[in-house]
């Protein structure tokens, strides 16, 4: 089994080999892949949740995710309780276990076949995700339903927002959360940009390398995946900064701050 382990830990945090440690334990054959997401953030989550669940890879596959702020009650918290468990099962096969957080389920809410709460202990412990969760998600990964309970309907989860900044890739690159299919421009169309108070030309494309050396490209970018039942595949658009860094250009915006277009 392919695992892809998406938390908030931290790059190089020990916490990710605490967790794979468990998961091996129950799984002893898996190969895990660690993808570090930027503190407390659900929408880089849910994001990557579904870029990795709903395109092409091994048949085999569980992703485990573990984004849990533990913001859905404010108020002091009993037993490190926090977040409640859930499992889905997309399309293609892929089961995903991890904690309903924010948006950690809003991108694959309308994808998924089912979608449940998991009966496990929302406590008892500050680190659930290596003492409390891998096991349940160990049994489901193994056909094992025992622990499945009642089910979610795709309104208890709320919608991502649209027009954020939802990843920033290596080479600087600007993922967001705005759908190209809302963008109905020429190419080489001129536009302007905003994010947080940076304000910068851009040109948009219909291939990101198809500008010039030093420009800022508005372009379909290389994250989408296939359409919900009765709508569009998706894709979403990128800021590309041709021989340079768009995140620099726009003073290193964080994941979930407002992208504008505008004219």
């Amino acid at each position: 089994m392919f695992i892809s382990l998406i938390a908030d830990y931290g790059t190089g945090d020990p916490a990710f080999a605490e967790v794979a440690q468990r998961l091996m334990m129950a799984l002893p054959l898996s190969q895990i892949h660690l993808l570090s997401v930027p503190p407390f953030s659900t929408l880089a989550t849910g994001f990557w949740i579904a870029q990795l669940g709903l395109n092409p890879g091994p048949e085999e596959r569980l992703i485990y995710h573990n984004c849990a702020p533990r913001q859905d009650d404010k108020t002091a918290r009993s037993d490190n309780e926090g977040e409640g468990l859930t499992y889905a099962l997309l399309p293609n096969g892929v089961k995903v276990v991890g904690v309903n957080a924010g948006y950690t389920l809003s991108f694959l809410k309308n994808h998924s076949q089912a979608l449940h709460i998991v009966n496990v202990s929302r406590g008892g412990s500050q680190f659930r995700s290596r003492d409390v969760f891998p096991t349940a998600a160990a049994a489901i990964a193994q056909g094992d339903f025992s622990l499945v309970g009642e089910a979610l309907k795709a309104q208890q989860i709320p919608d991502f927002p649209l027009d954020r900044v939802a990843w920033i890739d290596g080479y600087g690159n600007i993922k967001t959360t705005i759908p190209a299919s809302s963008v109905n421009l020429e190419p080489e169309t001129k536009v302007v940009i905003r994010i947080g108070d940076v304000v910068s030309d851009a040109v948009y494309s219909d291939g990101s390398f198809q500008v010039s050396q030093g420009t800022l490209a508005f372009a379909p970018g290389s994250s989408g995946w296939p359409a919900a039942a009765g709508s569009q595949s998706v894709r979403w658009m990128e800021l590309f900064l041709r021989g340079g860094n768009a995140w620099r250009r726009f003073g290193k915006p964080r994941v979930n701050q407002v992208v504008t277009r505008i004219g």
